[in-house]
């Protein structure tokens, strides 16, 4: 999968499209879902081009991933997701229906979430 620099994410960190900040600094932006799947639905995206889950893994360095998975267990605690329980959620590719090619994590909470995958599945 290619970076594309017009991605949505990517228009985000630009400024081109506004959004509800959670948290945000030099490599690391997070923030509200525009349709949650629960009362706490948070994106967390790092600064750089990163395609997906594969990409970041492959090409950041080694550093670059443990702060941003830190961060990403900050967030949770910073927006009470900790409380209960959390789910962080990333797809890669078109089987796991990646819908934006920048690398995000979701964090899930604020309600029972279910079971992993829908029955059926």
């Amino acid at each position: 999968m290619i970076y594309d620099s017009t991605n949505i994410f990517a228009r985000i960190l630009r400024g081109e499209i506004p959004n509800k900040t959670v948290y945000d600094d030099e490599h690391v932006l997070a923030f509200h879902d525009v349709s949650p799947a629960a009362p706490i639905h948070v994106l967390v995206i790092p600064k750089g081009e990163y395609s997906s889950f594969d990409d970041f893994a492959a090409t950041a360095n080694a550093l670059v991933i443990a702060q941003f998975f830190k961060k990403v267990q900050d967030i949770a605690v910073l927006v009470g997701a900790d409380k209960t329980g959390y789910r962080l959620v990333t797809n890669h590719g078109a089987d796991a229906a990646q819908s934006v090619a920048h690398f995000h994590i979701h964090i899930l909470a604020g309600k029972p979430l279910g079971s992993l995958l829908a029955e059926g599945a």
